[in-house]
């Protein structure tokens, strides 16, 4: 037997013998300054004492197994998180970071002076723009002037005329405020707007005209009676039509409970705040003729202070979207917001972010706002340096996750 070697049987059994060989090797000590001087190291090798058939070294023990597959799942769990965070983080931060609030070339534009809530149409290839009386107490001025453009970007007001000359007899002859305008399968254009009561100081109800011809221009000549007056609720303003995409005709509108309030910002900010809803009300074709009694699609929150008010309602990319202010709009909180249904009627989800708020741009109490039916350009007011609400102009885009940011004209 070498020397080197033992050989020791298991009690007598024909197992193959487990060998352990020693050798010894010189090896540079580290610790050692001088060259060529070594240190004797005896290595040990243990023999090979696997069963016949296991070609799996012994070094590969189940638990060393173990921790490989430990350490391997842990490394595919790392990668997939530094694949994924970053998409997951990008999503969930959404508007308020966008950087369209931040790129010049978004900004609106003021486009016409002392031109508050402004109503959109586009027909015959001009866009024209229907705006709150500038002086609410003269009766002088034009009940419903005009605006109109080509481009979007270059608008002139039409000084001196009125869309709607003679007013109905329920109501004074001031303050007529925030009119729309839509056009009827008959060629006919009907506008809505917002008329003071003759009986009922300060507060308003919906009026509805038709227009004489098919012109958008007008002349409009009112009906005798509102469209909507709830007074239970204090009135009705700020109506905008609607047409869905069975071609059936609607106004949203807000039910004017904060003028019924008790006191503070707006007449609503002391409790009991009042509930201010924003109502939709279907139409016979003529525009004019309500159909059944109208539905609550929205109301005001904590987060709105004391109204919701300034509806807009479109249809695209298979979502409604309702665009509306909240808080008051002599306050620097007012802006414009937005939510969306895959209903008509509703439940409407809100977004996080309003889509115009003081501040963005370097805007003032954004509100009042319309956006055209595709969804893609958008009027509306802001304070201004010229005249205190001056009428901006802007192009959106409504992306599919169902946020909306400004893009440049």
């Amino acid at each position: 037997m070498h020397p080197d070697t033992l050989a020791v049987d298991d009690h007598g059994k024909e197992n193959p013998p487990t060998t352990l060989s020693a050798s010894v090797s010189s090896l540079p000590r580290d610790d050692d300054p001088g060259e060529g001087i070594t240190k004797p190291v005896i290595i040990v090798s243990p023999g090979k004492t696997d069963a016949p058939g296991d070609k799996t070294p012994q070094r590969w023990t189940r638990k060393r197994i173990a921790w490989i597959g430990i350490i391997a799942f842990s490394a595919l769990v790392i990668v997939v998180l530094v694949i994924t965070l970053p998409v997951a983080l990008l999503r969930r931060r959404g508007p308020p970071d966008d950087p369209s609030y931040t790129k010049t070339s978004n900004r609106p534009l003021l486009v016409v002076d002392n031109f508050p809530d402004p109503g959109l149409i586009h027909t015959n290839g001009t866009w024209i723009a229907y705006g709150t009386n500038a002086k609410k107490n003269d009766p002088n001025v034009a009940h419903i002037p005009v605006a109109t453009t080509m481009d979007f970007t270059n608008w002139t007001r039409i000084e001196g005329y009125d869309a709607m000359p003679t007013i109905g007899g329920w109501e004074k002859r001031i303050n007529h405020w925030a009119p729309d305008v839509i056009q009827r399968n008959d060629g006919k254009f009907v506008v809505y707007y917002s008329g003071e009561l003759k009986d009922w100081k300060r507060h308003h109800c919906v009026g509805v005209a038709v227009s004489e011809e098919n012109d958008p221009l007008g002349p409009y000549i009112p009906e005798k009676t509102p469209l909507a007056c709830p007074r239970k609720h204090g009135g009705a303003i700020d109506p905008s039509p609607f047409r869905d995409t069975d071609g059936k005709l609607y106004v949203v509108y807000k039910a004017d409970g904060n003028s019924i309030g008790h006191g503070g910002k707006c007449n609503n900010s002391k409790k009991p705040i009042v509930t201010v809803p924003i109502m939709l009300q279907e139409l016979e074709d003529d525009g004019t003729t309500p159909v059944g009694d109208p539905v609550q699609i929205l109301r005001n929150e904590k987060s709105d202070g004391p109204l919701v008010e300034a509806p807009s309602l479109i249809y695209t990319q298979g979502l409604y979207y309702l665009f509306f202010s909240s808080h008051c709009f002599t306050s620097p909180e007012y802006d414009v917001k937005y939510a969306y249904s895959t209903s008509l009627k509703g439940p409407y989800v809100r977004a996080a972010r309003p889509l115009l708020k003081t501040g963005d741009f370097g805007l003032k109490s954004p509100g009042g706002a319309t956006v055209s039916p595709d969804g893609t350009k958008m009027v509306f007011h802001a304070d201004c340096k010229t005249s205190w609400r001056c009428m901006y102009a802007a192009a959106i885009d409504i992306r599919v996750n169902s946020t909306i940011t400004l893009t440049s004209l």
